[in-house]
Protein backbone atom coordinates (compact mmCIF):
# COMPACT_ATOMS: atom_id res chain seq x y z
CA UNK A 1 0.00 0.00 0.00
CA UNK A 2 1.27 3.52 -0.94
CA UNK A 3 0.27 6.76 -1.14
CA UNK A 4 0.48 8.87 -4.71
CA UNK A 5 -0.26 12.61 -4.04
CA UNK A 6 -2.76 13.72 -7.25
CA UNK A 7 -3.13 17.26 -6.38
CA UNK A 8 -2.34 19.77 -3.28
CA UNK A 9 -3.77 23.39 -3.38
CA UNK A 10 -4.12 25.67 -0.65
CA UNK A 11 -7.05 23.89 1.16
CA UNK A 12 -7.31 20.57 -0.45
CA UNK A 13 -5.47 17.14 -1.10
CA UNK A 14 -6.52 14.56 -3.26
CA UNK A 15 -4.17 11.57 -3.24
CA UNK A 16 -4.25 7.48 -4.88
CA UNK A 17 -3.91 4.52 -2.85
CA UNK A 18 -1.80 2.67 -5.61
CA UNK A 19 -1.73 -0.95 -6.30
CA UNK A 20 -4.78 -1.46 -3.53
CA UNK A 21 -7.94 -2.78 -5.84
CA UNK A 22 -9.34 -1.17 -8.62
CA UNK A 23 -11.96 1.60 -7.79
CA UNK A 24 -12.55 0.54 -4.51
CA UNK A 25 -9.71 -0.30 -1.84
CA UNK A 26 -8.99 -3.47 -0.99
CA UNK A 27 -9.81 -2.69 2.82
CA UNK A 28 -11.65 0.50 3.75
CA UNK A 29 -9.17 3.18 5.80
CA UNK A 30 -8.84 6.01 7.96
CA UNK A 31 -7.11 9.27 6.58
CA UNK A 32 -4.80 11.34 9.34
CA UNK A 33 -3.14 14.98 9.00
CA UNK A 34 -0.25 15.40 12.07
CA UNK A 35 -2.53 12.79 13.96
CA UNK A 36 -6.07 13.86 13.65
CA UNK A 37 -8.50 12.30 12.34
CA UNK A 38 -10.12 13.56 9.28
CA UNK A 39 -12.28 10.95 7.56
CA UNK A 40 -12.93 7.53 5.96
CA UNK A 41 -13.14 6.01 2.77
CA UNK A 42 -12.71 3.10 0.65
CA UNK A 43 -12.24 4.21 -2.34
CA UNK A 44 -8.53 4.33 -4.52
CA UNK A 45 -9.07 7.99 -4.80
CA UNK A 46 -10.10 10.03 -2.36
CA UNK A 47 -9.87 13.89 -1.24
CA UNK A 48 -9.15 15.91 2.38
CA UNK A 49 -10.57 19.54 2.36
CA UNK A 50 -10.21 22.09 5.32
CA UNK A 51 -6.17 22.62 4.93
CA UNK A 52 -4.74 25.99 5.96
CA UNK A 53 -2.27 27.51 3.38
CA UNK A 54 0.83 27.04 3.44
CA UNK A 55 1.01 24.31 5.86
CA UNK A 56 3.30 21.15 6.04
CA UNK A 57 1.15 18.03 7.10
CA UNK A 58 1.58 14.65 7.22
CA UNK A 59 -0.82 12.53 5.96
CA UNK A 60 -1.10 8.83 6.91
CA UNK A 61 -3.35 6.07 5.83
CA UNK A 62 -4.50 2.99 8.22
CA UNK A 63 -6.55 -0.20 7.66
CA UNK A 64 -6.37 -2.77 10.38
CA UNK A 65 -3.73 -4.25 8.79
CA UNK A 66 -1.39 -1.45 7.11
CA UNK A 67 -0.28 1.77 7.33
CA UNK A 68 1.35 3.87 5.04
CA UNK A 69 2.49 7.71 5.23
CA UNK A 70 3.95 10.98 3.40
CA UNK A 71 4.34 14.55 3.99
CA UNK A 72 3.41 17.66 1.94
CA UNK A 73 2.99 21.30 1.94
CA UNK A 74 0.10 23.36 0.83
CA UNK A 75 0.49 25.84 -1.83
CA UNK A 76 0.33 29.84 -0.88
CA UNK A 77 -3.29 31.62 -1.08
CA UNK A 78 -3.01 35.70 -1.43
CA UNK A 79 -6.63 35.95 -0.63
CA UNK A 80 -10.16 34.00 -0.47
CA UNK A 81 -13.07 35.84 -2.02
CA UNK A 82 -16.54 34.97 -0.99
CA UNK A 83 -18.91 35.62 -3.35
CA UNK A 84 -21.76 36.93 -1.48
CA UNK A 85 -19.64 39.70 -0.52
CA UNK A 86 -19.93 40.74 -4.21
CA UNK A 87 -23.31 40.23 -4.48
CA UNK A 88 -24.21 36.90 -4.75
CA UNK A 89 -27.41 35.59 -3.10
CA UNK A 90 -27.55 32.45 -3.58
CA UNK A 91 -31.33 31.83 -2.75
CA UNK A 92 -32.13 29.99 -6.16
CA UNK A 93 -34.15 32.65 -7.67
CA UNK A 94 -32.36 36.03 -8.40
CA UNK A 95 -29.45 35.32 -11.32
CA UNK A 96 -26.38 35.66 -9.15
CA UNK A 97 -24.04 35.59 -12.76
CA UNK A 98 -22.78 39.23 -12.59
CA UNK A 99 -21.99 38.77 -8.86
CA UNK A 100 -19.59 35.67 -9.17
CA UNK A 101 -18.30 36.94 -12.43
CA UNK A 102 -17.67 39.81 -10.76
CA UNK A 103 -15.89 38.19 -7.98
CA UNK A 104 -13.74 36.42 -10.53
CA UNK A 105 -12.63 39.02 -12.62
CA UNK A 106 -12.25 40.81 -9.24
CA UNK A 107 -9.73 37.75 -7.96
CA UNK A 108 -6.00 38.92 -8.10
CA UNK A 109 -3.12 36.02 -8.34
CA UNK A 110 -3.06 33.17 -6.38
CA UNK A 111 -6.44 33.79 -5.24
CA UNK A 112 -9.67 31.91 -4.12
CA UNK A 113 -12.89 32.49 -5.09
CA UNK A 114 -15.22 30.71 -2.40
CA UNK A 115 -19.12 29.69 -3.48
CA UNK A 116 -20.28 28.42 0.22
CA UNK A 117 -23.64 26.68 0.84
CA UNK A 118 -26.66 27.55 -1.52
CA UNK A 119 -28.54 27.35 -5.14
CA UNK A 120 -26.51 29.71 -6.83
CA UNK A 121 -28.73 30.67 -10.20
CA UNK A 122 -26.30 31.68 -13.64
CA UNK A 123 -26.69 31.92 -16.97
CA UNK A 124 -22.78 31.41 -18.00
CA UNK A 125 -19.21 32.14 -15.94
CA UNK A 126 -15.75 32.93 -18.05
CA UNK A 127 -12.62 31.42 -16.43
CA UNK A 128 -9.62 33.26 -16.10
CA UNK A 129 -5.84 32.25 -15.71
CA UNK A 130 -4.34 31.61 -11.92
CA UNK A 131 -7.92 31.44 -10.85
CA UNK A 132 -8.88 28.91 -8.01
CA UNK A 133 -13.33 28.37 -7.93
CA UNK A 134 -14.12 25.98 -5.13
CA UNK A 135 -17.49 25.15 -4.30
CA UNK A 136 -18.19 24.24 -0.58
CA UNK A 137 -20.62 21.36 0.30
CA UNK A 138 -24.32 22.06 -0.64
CA UNK A 139 -23.26 24.87 -3.00
CA UNK A 140 -24.86 24.72 -6.34
CA UNK A 141 -24.46 26.70 -9.80
CA UNK A 142 -27.31 26.04 -11.31
CA UNK A 143 -28.04 26.61 -14.86
CA UNK A 144 -30.61 28.85 -16.64
CA UNK A 145 -31.93 26.58 -19.62
CA UNK A 146 -33.63 29.43 -21.53
CA UNK A 147 -31.41 29.51 -24.77
CA UNK A 148 -32.74 33.47 -25.02
CA UNK A 149 -30.57 34.21 -22.12
CA UNK A 150 -27.65 32.86 -23.04
CA UNK A 151 -25.18 34.46 -25.07
CA UNK A 152 -23.86 32.52 -28.82
CA UNK A 153 -19.43 31.21 -29.17
CA UNK A 154 -19.04 32.37 -33.18
CA UNK A 155 -17.91 28.79 -34.77
CA UNK A 156 -15.30 30.88 -36.98
CA UNK A 157 -14.65 34.78 -36.97
CA UNK A 158 -12.09 36.69 -39.15
CA UNK A 159 -9.38 38.29 -37.99
CA UNK A 160 -6.71 40.30 -39.47
CA UNK A 161 -3.90 37.22 -38.69
CA UNK A 162 -6.52 34.53 -40.18
CA UNK A 163 -9.53 32.93 -38.52
CA UNK A 164 -10.49 32.50 -34.88
CA UNK A 165 -12.11 29.04 -33.95
CA UNK A 166 -14.31 29.74 -30.39
CA UNK A 167 -17.45 27.41 -30.71
CA UNK A 168 -17.82 23.66 -31.78
CA UNK A 169 -20.23 21.24 -32.23
CA UNK A 170 -19.02 17.56 -33.16
CA UNK A 171 -16.07 18.50 -34.77
CA UNK A 172 -17.25 21.13 -36.77
CA UNK A 173 -16.38 25.06 -36.27
CA UNK A 174 -20.02 25.82 -35.25
CA UNK A 175 -22.12 28.35 -33.51
CA UNK A 176 -23.03 26.99 -30.09
CA UNK A 177 -24.25 28.60 -26.66
CA UNK A 178 -21.68 29.77 -24.30
CA UNK A 179 -21.25 26.89 -22.13
CA UNK A 180 -21.93 27.02 -18.32
CA UNK A 181 -18.30 27.28 -17.64
CA UNK A 182 -16.16 28.26 -20.18
CA UNK A 183 -12.33 29.01 -20.72
CA UNK A 184 -10.61 30.72 -23.68
CA UNK A 185 -7.03 30.73 -23.60
CA UNK A 186 -6.58 30.38 -19.77
CA UNK A 187 -3.71 28.85 -17.71
CA UNK A 188 -3.32 27.41 -14.17
CA UNK A 189 -7.02 27.05 -13.53
CA UNK A 190 -8.34 24.88 -10.60
CA UNK A 191 -12.15 24.29 -10.30
CA UNK A 192 -12.34 21.95 -7.41
CA UNK A 193 -14.83 21.55 -3.85
CA UNK A 194 -17.60 19.87 -2.68
CA UNK A 195 -20.32 21.44 -4.37
CA UNK A 196 -22.55 20.71 -7.46
CA UNK A 197 -22.32 22.42 -10.94
CA UNK A 198 -26.33 21.51 -12.54
CA UNK A 199 -27.27 21.95 -16.25
CA UNK A 200 -30.93 22.38 -15.50
CA UNK A 201 -31.27 20.55 -18.64
CA UNK A 202 -35.02 18.35 -18.43
CA UNK A 203 -37.05 16.49 -21.34
CA UNK A 204 -38.98 20.14 -21.18
CA UNK A 205 -36.20 22.13 -22.20
CA UNK A 206 -32.64 21.23 -24.11
CA UNK A 207 -33.02 17.66 -24.04
CA UNK A 208 -36.51 18.22 -25.56
CA UNK A 209 -36.89 15.91 -28.94
CA UNK A 210 -33.88 13.57 -27.95
CA UNK A 211 -30.88 13.57 -30.26
CA UNK A 212 -32.86 15.09 -33.51
CA UNK A 213 -32.89 18.30 -31.36
CA UNK A 214 -29.37 19.47 -31.32
CA UNK A 215 -29.71 23.41 -32.30
CA UNK A 216 -31.85 25.74 -30.88
CA UNK A 217 -32.47 28.92 -32.70
CA UNK A 218 -29.30 29.95 -33.99
CA UNK A 219 -27.00 27.91 -31.47
CA UNK A 220 -25.81 24.39 -30.76
CA UNK A 221 -26.27 23.15 -27.32
CA UNK A 222 -23.97 24.51 -25.16
CA UNK A 223 -21.49 21.90 -22.49
CA UNK A 224 -21.25 21.94 -18.90
CA UNK A 225 -17.19 22.95 -18.96
CA UNK A 226 -15.59 24.07 -22.35
CA UNK A 227 -12.01 24.44 -22.37
CA UNK A 228 -10.76 25.94 -25.59
CA UNK A 229 -7.41 26.31 -26.30
CA UNK A 230 -6.26 26.20 -22.74
CA UNK A 231 -3.69 25.05 -20.22
CA UNK A 232 -3.24 23.64 -17.00
CA UNK A 233 -5.78 23.25 -15.87
CA UNK A 234 -7.57 21.10 -13.18
CA UNK A 235 -11.10 19.46 -12.04
CA UNK A 236 -11.33 18.31 -8.56
CA UNK A 237 -14.46 16.54 -6.12
CA UNK A 238 -17.23 18.62 -7.85
CA UNK A 239 -20.32 16.98 -9.14
CA UNK A 240 -21.29 17.69 -12.83
CA UNK A 241 -25.01 16.81 -13.63
CA UNK A 242 -27.77 17.24 -16.42
CA UNK A 243 -25.53 19.19 -18.73
CA UNK A 244 -27.27 20.14 -21.80
CA UNK A 245 -24.66 18.19 -24.50
CA UNK A 246 -21.43 17.13 -23.38
CA UNK A 247 -20.42 17.96 -19.78
CA UNK A 248 -16.74 18.01 -19.91
CA UNK A 249 -14.86 19.21 -23.11
CA UNK A 250 -11.24 20.24 -23.28
CA UNK A 251 -10.86 21.92 -26.78
CA UNK A 252 -7.10 22.04 -28.47
CA UNK A 253 -5.96 21.99 -25.05
CA UNK A 254 -2.89 20.99 -22.74
CA UNK A 255 -2.20 19.39 -19.33
CA UNK A 256 -5.77 18.77 -18.66
CA UNK A 257 -6.48 16.67 -15.18
CA UNK A 258 -10.08 15.69 -14.28
CA UNK A 259 -9.45 14.17 -10.41
CA UNK A 260 -12.42 12.22 -8.08
CA UNK A 261 -15.58 13.49 -9.96
CA UNK A 262 -19.04 12.64 -10.06
CA UNK A 263 -20.21 13.06 -13.62
CA UNK A 264 -24.27 12.56 -14.23
CA UNK A 265 -26.99 12.66 -16.81
CA UNK A 266 -30.55 10.36 -17.29
CA UNK A 267 -29.48 7.46 -19.28
CA UNK A 268 -31.86 8.63 -22.04
CA UNK A 269 -30.31 11.74 -22.03
CA UNK A 270 -29.07 12.33 -25.82
CA UNK A 271 -25.14 13.85 -26.37
CA UNK A 272 -24.77 14.00 -22.83
CA UNK A 273 -20.60 12.62 -23.17
CA UNK A 274 -18.95 12.74 -19.95
CA UNK A 275 -15.86 14.04 -20.95
CA UNK A 276 -14.71 14.38 -24.33
CA UNK A 277 -10.76 15.39 -24.83
CA UNK A 278 -10.90 17.00 -28.60
CA UNK A 279 -7.44 17.74 -30.28
CA UNK A 280 -5.76 18.22 -26.98
CA UNK A 281 -2.98 16.62 -25.44
CA UNK A 282 -1.80 15.46 -21.74
CA UNK A 283 -5.20 14.07 -19.87
CA UNK A 284 -5.40 12.49 -16.91
CA UNK A 285 -8.59 11.40 -15.58
CA UNK A 286 -8.79 9.73 -12.30
CA UNK A 287 -10.85 8.35 -9.99
CA UNK A 288 -14.01 9.92 -11.67
CA UNK A 289 -17.78 8.40 -11.57
CA UNK A 290 -19.63 8.37 -14.96
CA UNK A 291 -23.19 7.68 -15.84
CA UNK A 292 -24.56 9.70 -19.00
CA UNK A 293 -26.52 9.31 -21.61
CA UNK A 294 -24.19 8.80 -24.66
CA UNK A 295 -20.30 7.42 -24.25
CA UNK A 296 -18.79 8.05 -20.63
CA UNK A 297 -15.07 9.17 -22.61
CA UNK A 298 -15.39 9.85 -25.71
CA UNK A 299 -12.00 10.84 -27.32
CA UNK A 300 -12.12 12.77 -30.36
CA UNK A 301 -9.53 14.99 -32.88
CA UNK A 302 -12.20 16.67 -35.15
CA UNK A 303 -13.60 16.56 -38.79
CA UNK A 304 -11.65 16.31 -41.35
CA UNK A 305 -12.32 19.92 -42.52
CA UNK A 306 -10.82 21.53 -39.56
CA UNK A 307 -8.60 18.45 -39.10
CA UNK A 308 -6.58 19.85 -41.98
CA UNK A 309 -6.72 23.43 -40.90
CA UNK A 310 -5.17 22.88 -37.40
CA UNK A 311 -3.32 19.68 -37.48
CA UNK A 312 -3.67 18.50 -33.67
CA UNK A 313 -3.93 15.46 -32.92
CA UNK A 314 -4.94 13.90 -29.23
CA UNK A 315 -2.49 11.84 -27.64
CA UNK A 316 -0.74 10.90 -24.31
CA UNK A 317 -4.05 10.10 -22.50
CA UNK A 318 -4.45 8.07 -19.11
CA UNK A 319 -7.46 6.60 -17.72
CA UNK A 320 -7.52 4.63 -14.39
CA UNK A 321 -9.36 4.15 -11.72
CA UNK A 322 -12.52 5.19 -13.04
CA UNK A 323 -16.28 3.73 -12.76
CA UNK A 324 -18.05 3.66 -16.14
CA UNK A 325 -22.17 3.27 -15.43
CA UNK A 326 -24.42 2.73 -18.49
CA UNK A 327 -24.23 5.61 -21.57
CA UNK A 328 -23.17 3.96 -24.93
CA UNK A 329 -19.37 3.31 -24.69
CA UNK A 330 -17.40 3.44 -21.30
CA UNK A 331 -14.47 4.25 -23.18
CA UNK A 332 -14.86 5.53 -27.44
CA UNK A 333 -12.09 7.13 -30.07
CA UNK A 334 -14.40 8.81 -32.52
CA UNK A 335 -16.24 9.18 -34.25
CA UNK A 336 -14.61 12.40 -34.91
CA UNK A 337 -11.38 11.73 -35.51
CA UNK A 338 -9.80 12.96 -38.18
CA UNK A 339 -6.02 13.74 -36.82
CA UNK A 340 -5.99 10.32 -35.14
CA UNK A 341 -5.58 9.36 -31.19
CA UNK A 342 -2.31 8.16 -29.85
CA UNK A 343 -0.78 6.51 -26.75
CA UNK A 344 -3.82 6.47 -24.58
CA UNK A 345 -3.84 4.05 -21.34
CA UNK A 346 -7.39 2.80 -19.73
CA UNK A 347 -6.44 0.76 -16.58
CA UNK A 348 -8.17 -0.09 -13.33
CA UNK A 349 -11.02 0.58 -14.25
CA UNK A 350 -14.70 -0.89 -13.64
CA UNK A 351 -17.04 -0.93 -17.16
CA UNK A 352 -20.55 -1.17 -15.50
CA UNK A 353 -23.86 -1.40 -17.97
CA UNK A 354 -22.76 -0.04 -20.84
CA UNK A 355 -23.53 -0.71 -24.54
CA UNK A 356 -19.85 -1.06 -25.38
CA UNK A 357 -16.72 -1.32 -22.94
CA UNK A 358 -13.95 -0.33 -25.53
CA UNK A 359 -15.13 1.19 -28.85
CA UNK A 360 -13.56 2.49 -31.92
CA UNK A 361 -15.76 4.22 -34.45
CA UNK A 362 -14.33 5.19 -37.29
CA UNK A 363 -14.70 5.10 -41.32
CA UNK A 364 -13.44 6.02 -44.76
CA UNK A 365 -13.75 9.80 -44.97
CA UNK A 366 -12.05 10.55 -41.60
CA UNK A 367 -8.70 10.40 -43.60
CA UNK A 368 -5.17 9.47 -43.57
CA UNK A 369 -4.21 11.57 -40.85
CA UNK A 370 -6.91 9.76 -38.88
CA UNK A 371 -4.28 7.42 -36.88
CA UNK A 372 -5.25 5.09 -34.41
CA UNK A 373 -2.21 3.40 -32.61
CA UNK A 374 -0.38 2.68 -29.39
CA UNK A 375 -3.85 1.70 -27.45
CA UNK A 376 -3.71 0.24 -23.90
CA UNK A 377 -6.36 -1.71 -21.94
CA UNK A 378 -5.09 -3.16 -18.75
CA UNK A 379 -7.31 -4.66 -15.64
CA UNK A 380 -10.18 -3.66 -16.33
CA UNK A 381 -13.52 -5.06 -15.05
CA UNK A 382 -16.67 -4.79 -17.33
CA UNK A 383 -20.67 -5.99 -15.65
CA UNK A 384 -22.95 -6.12 -17.69
CA UNK A 385 -21.63 -4.94 -20.81
CA UNK A 386 -23.72 -5.65 -23.91
CA UNK A 387 -20.34 -6.34 -26.06
CA UNK A 388 -16.98 -5.43 -24.31
CA UNK A 389 -14.62 -4.90 -27.59
CA UNK A 390 -15.78 -2.83 -30.68
CA UNK A 391 -13.64 -1.44 -33.55
CA UNK A 392 -15.44 -0.71 -36.45
CA UNK A 393 -14.24 0.76 -39.29
CA UNK A 394 -18.07 1.25 -41.18
CA UNK A 395 -19.25 3.64 -38.67
CA UNK A 396 -22.16 5.13 -40.16
CA UNK A 397 -23.89 7.36 -37.61
CA UNK A 398 -23.74 11.04 -37.99
CA UNK A 399 -23.68 12.68 -41.25
CA UNK A 400 -25.25 12.08 -44.70
CA UNK A 401 -21.90 9.77 -45.58
CA UNK A 402 -21.87 7.33 -43.18
CA UNK A 403 -24.77 5.21 -45.47
CA UNK A 404 -23.58 6.16 -48.31
CA UNK A 405 -22.09 3.09 -50.41
CA UNK A 406 -18.06 3.95 -50.00
CA UNK A 407 -18.36 3.51 -46.14
CA UNK A 408 -20.39 0.35 -46.34
CA UNK A 409 -18.21 -1.73 -49.36
CA UNK A 410 -16.66 -4.86 -47.83
CA UNK A 411 -14.54 -4.63 -50.69
CA UNK A 412 -11.31 -3.27 -50.71
CA UNK A 413 -11.13 -0.23 -52.14
CA UNK A 414 -8.02 2.42 -53.18
CA UNK A 415 -6.19 4.13 -50.51
CA UNK A 416 -5.98 7.68 -50.23
CA UNK A 417 -6.19 10.54 -48.62
CA UNK A 418 -9.82 9.68 -47.03
CA UNK A 419 -8.33 6.35 -46.06
CA UNK A 420 -8.48 6.29 -42.10
CA UNK A 421 -5.29 4.20 -40.26
CA UNK A 422 -5.35 1.70 -37.43
CA UNK A 423 -2.37 0.92 -35.66
CA UNK A 424 -1.78 -1.57 -32.08
CA UNK A 425 -4.56 -2.08 -29.49
CA UNK A 426 -3.34 -4.50 -26.54
CA UNK A 427 -5.94 -5.82 -24.13
CA UNK A 428 -4.75 -7.54 -21.26
CA UNK A 429 -5.77 -8.64 -17.35
CA UNK A 430 -9.63 -8.11 -18.36
CA UNK A 431 -12.69 -9.83 -16.96
CA UNK A 432 -15.95 -9.24 -18.82
CA UNK A 433 -19.32 -11.21 -16.75
CA UNK A 434 -22.74 -10.94 -18.16
CA UNK A 435 -22.30 -9.63 -21.52
CA UNK A 436 -25.38 -10.32 -23.51
CA UNK A 437 -24.37 -8.83 -27.41
CA UNK A 438 -21.01 -10.58 -28.48
CA UNK A 439 -17.74 -10.95 -26.71
CA UNK A 440 -16.39 -8.20 -29.04
CA UNK A 441 -16.83 -7.40 -32.99
CA UNK A 442 -13.58 -6.11 -34.88
CA UNK A 443 -13.71 -5.04 -38.14
CA UNK A 444 -10.97 -3.26 -39.83
CA UNK A 445 -10.63 -2.39 -43.85
CA UNK A 446 -9.77 -4.58 -46.20
CA UNK A 447 -7.67 -2.39 -47.95
CA UNK A 448 -6.19 -0.78 -44.58
CA UNK A 449 -6.16 -3.23 -42.47
CA UNK A 450 -5.88 -2.77 -38.66
CA UNK A 451 -1.96 -3.45 -37.35
CA UNK A 452 -2.06 -5.83 -34.63
CA UNK A 453 -4.99 -6.77 -31.46
CA UNK A 454 -3.00 -8.65 -28.73
CA UNK A 455 -5.25 -10.31 -26.39
CA UNK A 456 -4.03 -11.52 -22.78
CA UNK A 457 -5.66 -12.84 -20.21
CA UNK A 458 -9.43 -11.68 -21.46
CA UNK A 459 -12.11 -13.66 -20.28
CA UNK A 460 -15.81 -13.34 -21.30
CA UNK A 461 -18.98 -14.75 -19.93
CA UNK A 462 -22.24 -14.02 -20.98
CA UNK A 463 -25.66 -13.33 -19.19
CA UNK A 464 -28.11 -16.37 -18.71
CA UNK A 465 -30.95 -14.01 -20.13
CA UNK A 466 -28.72 -12.10 -22.57
CA UNK A 467 -30.54 -9.41 -23.98
CA UNK A 468 -30.54 -9.28 -27.93
CA UNK A 469 -28.92 -6.10 -30.23
CA UNK A 470 -26.54 -4.90 -32.72
CA UNK A 471 -22.73 -5.30 -31.53
CA UNK A 472 -21.84 -2.35 -34.17
CA UNK A 473 -23.75 0.53 -35.78
CA UNK A 474 -22.98 -0.22 -39.24
CA UNK A 475 -24.41 -1.51 -42.27
CA UNK A 476 -25.44 -5.07 -42.87
CA UNK A 477 -25.13 -6.17 -39.49
CA UNK A 478 -27.76 -7.78 -37.67
CA UNK A 479 -28.62 -7.90 -34.27
CA UNK A 480 -26.94 -10.62 -31.98
CA UNK A 481 -27.32 -12.14 -28.46
CA UNK A 482 -23.79 -14.64 -26.99
CA UNK A 483 -21.89 -14.12 -30.20
CA UNK A 484 -18.69 -15.01 -30.14
CA UNK A 485 -15.69 -12.80 -30.69
CA UNK A 486 -15.69 -11.90 -34.69
CA UNK A 487 -12.58 -10.51 -35.95
CA UNK A 488 -11.96 -9.34 -40.03
CA UNK A 489 -9.38 -7.50 -41.14
CA UNK A 490 -6.30 -7.65 -38.71
CA UNK A 491 -2.88 -8.05 -39.76
CA UNK A 492 -1.12 -9.71 -36.52
CA UNK A 493 -3.48 -10.75 -34.15
CA UNK A 494 -2.98 -12.56 -30.73
CA UNK A 495 -4.48 -14.29 -28.68
CA UNK A 496 -3.33 -15.85 -25.30
CA UNK A 497 -5.50 -17.23 -22.40
CA UNK A 498 -8.82 -15.90 -24.37
CA UNK A 499 -11.41 -18.04 -22.56
CA UNK A 500 -15.39 -17.52 -24.07
CA UNK A 501 -17.71 -18.75 -22.12
CA UNK A 502 -22.17 -19.47 -22.45
CA UNK A 503 -21.40 -17.75 -25.96
CA UNK A 504 -23.88 -19.22 -28.73
CA UNK A 505 -22.15 -21.06 -31.79
CA UNK A 506 -18.31 -20.88 -32.31
CA UNK A 507 -16.40 -18.82 -29.34
CA UNK A 508 -13.93 -17.55 -31.96
CA UNK A 509 -14.85 -15.80 -35.42
CA UNK A 510 -12.09 -15.23 -37.74
CA UNK A 511 -11.43 -14.91 -41.17
CA UNK A 512 -8.06 -16.09 -42.19
CA UNK A 513 -5.51 -13.47 -43.77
Amino acid sequence: MQIKLLLVTARRVTFEVENFGIWYANEPYEVYLNGTRKSSSNRTVHTVGGLKPETDYELIIRTENQEAAITLCTLGESVTLDVRRFGARGDGICDDTLAIQTAIMACPPKGRVWIPEGEYLIRSLFLKSGLTLELARGATLKGDPDPEKLALLPGMVQGYGGEYNFGTWEGNPLDTYVSLLTGIGVEDVVICGEGTIDGGSTMENWWNGGETRTKFGPGWRPRMVFLNRCKNVTLQGIEVKNSPSWNIHPYFSEDIRLLDLRIESPDNSPNTDGINPESTKRVEIAGVYISVGDDCVAIKSGKYALGQVYQVRTEDIEIRQCYMHRGHGSVTLGSEIAMGVRNLLVRDCIFHDTDRGFRVKTRRGRGRDAVIDNIRLERIQMRGVYTPFVINCYYWCCDPDGRSEYVRSKDPLPIDARTPELGRFVFRNIQATDAHVAAGFIYGLPEAKIQSVDMQSVHISFAEEAKCDYPAMMADVEPCSKRGLFIRNVIDLNLQDVQIKGQLGLPLDVEPE
